[in-house]
């Protein structure tokens, strides 16, 4: 029973830092955006989600090493989905960095 303790540890621990990791580049990507993109796009302000992806990384950090329960880190995670999934295609379209994305019923 020790060596799948051990196993669950190491899966635990490499999806933390996958997770870290992914919310480290939602915050230096919500960094290199113009300030006014965000309300051009239609989001809240660049300082709402630097704010917030600051918290989600200091949360992600602190639940790799398993310091605190398990559902702090899925609130820093889900924070950072929804900057990627939500916020940066946006961004990117109103910068003029997105291509046209073409789904098989129209744009995305």
């Amino acid at each position: 029973m020790g060596a799948i303790g051990s196993a669950q540890g190491w899966v635990l621990l490499i999806l933390g830092v996958a997770a870290l990791a992914m919310e480290l580049y939602a915050l230096v990507d919500a960094l290199s955006h113009r300030t006014d993109a965000y309300p051009a796009a239609g989001k809240r302000t660049k300082n709402f989600w630097v704010i917030l992806l600051v918290i989600a990384v200091a949360l992600g950090f602190v639940s790799v090493f398993n310091v605190i329960g398990g559902f702090v880190g899925l609130i820093a995670v889900v924070a950072g989905g929804v900057y990627l999934a939500d916020v940066r295609p946006a961004l990117r379209q109103v910068s003029g960095k997105g291509g046209s994305r073409q789904g098989p019923y129209g744009p995305w």
